[in-house]
């Protein structure tokens, strides 16, 4: 069901400290102003960030919040799709919502595998790189997935579902999908690219022609205009991509080297109290099974939410009250930062990771009073 979208003023010109930004939502099927808000990157290519208030990233979210809008934004997937079908989650910020997408996709679609791009090296190979060229971290990899049944799905693949919390041009998808297509998966028939929200005036679809289509909750465009006198930020050097000190085992990958099925075991004998305030926090790339570990509590009656630890540096100020820094848990030696989470929010913090406990920085440990949950222990 699609819902007016009825913003006061203020809502549609937002001005920032490096210029105004204007929108008008075309369509949608939530409230807009529930499913995004605004933040300023500290980023001198591009001033702007949507916000989503759904995906569990830069706000704390309810898990059950997260699952339905995973859902909603599968359910728009077109049930013609030839197959086998690849849905491909972007990295950073997006590899949850796709992992959410293919379990729903996967209810109904068998011939389903999921990948992430990763900024990650695992030692295996690679399959392709593409440029995020706007981004704080511009580089992607896709790694070739081990499992032979899986691999042999991913690279028949005929149809492509390209997930992202927002596209803003579509630059970055058609990027992908180049790069895709020069490493050899030439079979495609179809794409999907699927969007929390869309800006993009239909961009892929003019480039590749009646193949390719777009779904999200809601679509509309923009216009940044700029403040030629505004300074640009300093940006962290956040952009490295490769094996750091904690290398990540082949093993336990959960998504960079695809998956057909969901195995999320994390953390199975933790228990809760009903009504108990927790907050769960994913790490980075690593959000699919903690996300599931929250859902999972919050199903045992806690009040849980949901977010994540992530390279992406967003000034304070409009979506982002508060803001945590600390060093990366994978020994990159890059900063990481963690939004919206103030000491004493909750009554229990538990981070995840696919890193040792060692490598959690005890600057967010101390912080948060926060309890570590290690993949595989």
């Amino acid at each position: 069901m699609e819902v007016k979208a009825i913003w006061p003023p203020s809502a549609k010109h937002i001005m920032l400290a490096r210029g105004e930004l204007q929108l008008d939502v075309t369509r949608c099927s939530v409230v807009p102003a529930s499913l995004f808000g605004f933040a300023e990157r500290r980023n001198p290519k591009r001033a702007f960030l949507f916000v989503s208030r759904v995906l569990g990233r830069h706000i704390p979210a309810r898990p059950s919040t997260m699952s339905a809008s995973f859902d909603a934004l599968a359910a728009k997937i077109p049930a013609d799709l030839p197959g086998p079908v690849l849905v491909l989650g972007m990295a950073e910020t997006a590899v949850g919502l796709g992992a959410g997408v293919h379990r729903a996709l996967r209810r109904t679609r068998p011939d389903t595998v999921y990948l992430v791009s990763t900024r990650h090296l695992l030692g295996t190979e690679l399959f392709a790189r593409f440029e995020e060229e706007h981004s704080h971290a511009s580089a992607h990899l896709v790694h070739l997935p081990q499992d032979p049944i899986t691999r042999e799905l991913m690279l028949n693949a005929r149809s492509l579902v390209l997930v992202d919390d927002e596209a803003s041009t579509g630059k970055t998808f058609i990027n992908l999908l180049a790069a895709l297509r020069d490493a050899g998966l030439r079979k495609v028939e179809r794409v999907v690219t699927a969007t929390l929200t869309d800006w993009s005036d239909n961009a892929v679809q003019k480039q590749l022609g009646n193949m390719a289509s777009s779904i999200s909750l809601l679509e509309g465009c923009y216009r940044f205009i700029e403040n030629p006198d505004a300074l640009l930020p300093d940006m962290p050097a956040v952009g490295r991509v490769a094996q750091g000190d904690w290398p990540l085992a082949a093993e336990k990958d959960w998504g960079r080297l695809g998956v057909r099925e969901d195995h999320a075991t994390l953390a199975p004998s933790l228990t809760v109290n009903r009504g108990e305030r927790i907050l769960v926090v994913g790490t980075s790339e690593f959000v699919w099974h903690p996300f599931r570990l929250a859902e999972r509590l919050e199903k045992a009656g806690a009040d849980v939410h949901f977010s994540s630890t992530s390279r992406s540096p967003i000034a304070l100020g409009h979506a982002i009250d508060h803001a945590l820094s600390f060093s990366d848990n994978y020994g990159l030696g890059i900063p990481n930062f963690l939004y919206n989470v103030a000491p004493g929010q909750f009554d229990r913090v538990l981070i995840c990771s696919e890193t040792p406990a060692a490598a959690v920085d005890a600057t967010l440990i101390q912080a948060l009073n926060a309890e570590i949950i290690v993949d595989g222990e």
